[in-house]
């Protein structure tokens, strides 16, 4: 059946067709850790605190460990798509899951638009591909969209491979770096707390957090998902330690070739040619030009998944009525939110226009504005999905004190210290002063409260529109009272 939104009751449904290890792969390759290291890294060392980089990479992982632990719980009793969405519905109610939307959808698609730059800085400045970067980009979003139309399994098939090739890639960079320096590839000294929060540490922050969006994928993918009470907790806790521990690794082991005290200076020199640089010192011209090839197939595989989960997001808020219900459309064969895959797409090729008509550097801006934005947001809705967590627990009495309280609430002070070192440094990280650009992470904001503003607004105007907002994320239990 395709079509509209149905009445609350009788939503469209999405085809449960991925397994376990198929929502992992999606986590991961959202994550795309080649990417990281050849994309992000070089700026969160240059711009950021040089050889603090594996540190935060530290903090952000414990951080996200603690907020995983009421998070993971909170998944055995929603079983439906909408991700965070839903559990700050469950948690805080309808007008904070309204503003709470707009932090996810600004997340998401901030993180698709990055990716669809960064795929065309690569390819013409790395790669060598003729033309401007901006048509390379259009043309990876194009073919985003022509696999985000099809069922999920296709993507997450292809994905699959696609991380296999990159980690193995990374690995052979780590196994070289140690096989050269040996125990000198150690530096111990990105860990301290000194070097961590040297320079604009939160810059460095907010890429270390950055390299995580997208593992809530293992929730909002849980309405495609055969087993989703126990796939759920257990994707979660698996993609934060990979990808925490696999990071943290390789980043350090990055420092180590360079050596601490160069660390900084070293990324500032080559910015985005700084993994390539290190690639051919330790594997030779070879690998350099495998490397790239790689991670042009990384960049696609992180923007298809980000693309599913930004549409997937569109795709609930249609079913509950906060975005046109045309979105919440299911195609009859594939069994895909098609509709709100199209207007993801459609959104990403706008950015990406708007950013190439104003003559702006691909990698330097759009690239690390757009990922300013997407972390901000992901970060301030992972903050207050940690709130609806104990709330939600508090209220039904269930849970233990531990796990379901005071874990969560550490995690919820890591998440907010990041949010405001990203807000501070944002100018920093966005390499303008453009008060235009340096106004975006506020204008979210203020978006944020005006969503559950509007959401107070429709309780008492029209409460049959209200009481929908969250209503197809439900599990075992009702939404609170208002």
């Amino acid at each position: 059946m395709t079509g509209t939104a149905g009445e609350v009751g009788a939503p469209e449904r999405l085809g449960r067709t991925l397994s376990a290890p198929k929502i992992v792969f999606m986590v991961v390759a959202a994550a795309a850790p080649l990417v990281a290291m050849a994309g992000t890294v070089p700026l969160s060392m240059g711009s950021g605190n040089g050889a603090g980089v594996p540190g935060a990479y530290v903090v952000a992982m414990l951080t996200l460990l603690c907020f995983s632990v009421g998070y993971a719980a909170m998944a055995r009793s929603i079983t439906d798509g909408g991700g965070f969405y839903g559990y700050i519905a469950r948690g805080l109610g309808r007008p904070v899951a309204a503003g709470g939307a707009v932090l996810a959808l600004t997340g998401y698609n901030g993180l698709v638009a990055a990716l669809g730059g960064g795929i065309g800085y690569f390819l013409t400045e790395e790669g060598g591909a003729p033309g401007p970067w901006w048509a390379w980009s259009l043309g990876a979003i194009v073919l985003m969209g022509a696999f985000g139309y099809r069922n999920v399994d296709l993507s997450a098939k292809i994905l699959g491979v696609l991380m296999v090739c990159e980690i193995g890639a990374l690995t052979a960079f780590d196994v070289a770096v140690l096989a050269h320096k040996g125990l000198d590839a150690f530096q111990f000294t990105s860990f301290a707390p000194s070097t961590v929060l040297s320079g604009a540490p939160g810059v460095a922050f907010m890429f270390a957090f950055g390299s995580f969006v997208g593992y809530e994928a293992a929730a909002l993918f849980s309405e495609e998902t055969k087993n989703p009470v126990r796939t759920v907790p257990r994707a979660t806790y698996a993609a934060v330690l990979v990808i925490g521990l696999f990071y943290t690794f390789t980043s350090w082991l990055m420092v180590g070739a360079i050596g601490a005290d160069d660390a900084k200076e070293t990324a500032v020199a080559q910015e985005g040619d700084l993994f390539f640089f290190l690639t051919e010192q330790q594997l030779g011209e070879t690998a350099r030009a495998l490397f790239g090839l790689l991670i042009i197939t990384s960049l696609f595989a992180s923007l298809l998944a980000g693309h599913q989960a930004a549409g997937r997001y569109v795709f609930a808020l249609a079913r509950d009525g906060l975005a046109p219900a045309k979105l919440a459309a299911v195609h009859t064969k594939h069994g895909s939110p098609y509709m709100s895959s199209l207007a993801q797409t459609g959104f990403t090729i706008v950015v990406v226009a708007l950013f190439a008509i104003a003559g702006l550097d691909p990698y330097k801006t759009l690239v690390t504005v757009m990922s300013g934005l997407s972390t901000l947001g992901i970060v301030l809705l992972q903050t207050l999905t940690s709130i609806a967590c104990v709330v939600y627990f508090r209220r039904t009495g269930s849970g233990g004190l531990l796990g379901t309280l005071v874990v969560p609430l550490v995690g919820c002070l890591g998440l907010l210290f990041a949010a405001s070192l990203i807000l501070v440094n944002f100018e920093t990280l966005a390499h303008t002063d453009s008060p235009l650009i340096n106004a975006l992470p506020y204008a979210v904001l203020a978006c944020a409260v005006a969503a559950a503003l509007y959401a107070l607004w429709l309780r008492k105007s029209d409460e049959s529109r209200y009481v929908r907002i969250g209503a197809m994320t439900r599990g075992t239990d009702e939404l609170p009272a208002g």
